[in-house]
């Protein structure tokens, strides 16, 4: 019998051509971030993410639709390595490694420039958001505040579900508990 819980979960939206939106989106944020100095493929994989998932959570459908996984440094896409080293072969990138104090940067550099006609105004405001939401932070900085529950309730290579995005962190409170059980009691459940 198939588990209803989980059986409507949404890891990918194959409509929309998830891996040729990625391409566009890396190009657009590395192309965006090229002036933050703390910019690194760290940084692109949460940009990625918070912009994916952000926009789910407010309306129902990611910017690139790619699914992702969890690593030990945070929510990637999971088609992010085959897609860059095809953008690399295709020289729409260039990767520099760049000493960032005792650590190596991996930068994208964008060698043409972002078509973003398949995005609406929205997808690309979204984007902006999470650019200017992590903007000089560390990649330290950036991967620890994106293990948040979504991340947490995977494990290590396992896909995340965009529902995931609406699970909150906060502890229970008061009115919470009582809505809880007002629900319990009107519809019976158990």
């Amino acid at each position: 019998m198939p588990n209803t819980a989980t059986e409507n979960l949404k890891f990918e939206f194959p409509e929309l051509d998830g891996n040729a939106r990625l391409r566009e989106m890396i190009l657009y944020v590395s192309q965006k971030c090229c002036d933050d100095p703390t910019f690194s493929a760290t940084k692109l994989n949460k940009i990625l993410f918070y912009a994916d998932f952000f926009s789910y959570f407010r309306y129902g459908a990611p910017v690139t639709g790619v699914e992702y996984m969890k690593l030990p440094n945070g929510p990637a896409p999971r088609q992010l390595v085959p897609v860059r080293d095809q953008m690399v072969e295709d020289k729409d990138i260039a990767i520099q490694k760049k000493a960032y104090f005792k650590y190596v940067q991996h930068r994208i550099c964008p060698l043409r420039e972002p078509d973003t006609n398949a995005f609406s105004a929205r997808d690309i405001l979204l984007v902006d958001e999470a650019i200017e939401m992590l903007h000089g932070k560390s990649a330290k900085d950036v991967s620890e505040e994106s293990h948040g529950r979504a991340w947490r309730i995977a494990k290590d290579q396992e896909s995340i579900p965009y529902q995931a995005i609406f699970l909150s962190d906060d502890d229970l409170t008061e009115a919470d508990i009582a809505c809880v059980t007002e629900l319990n009691r009107v519809h019976q459940w158990e």
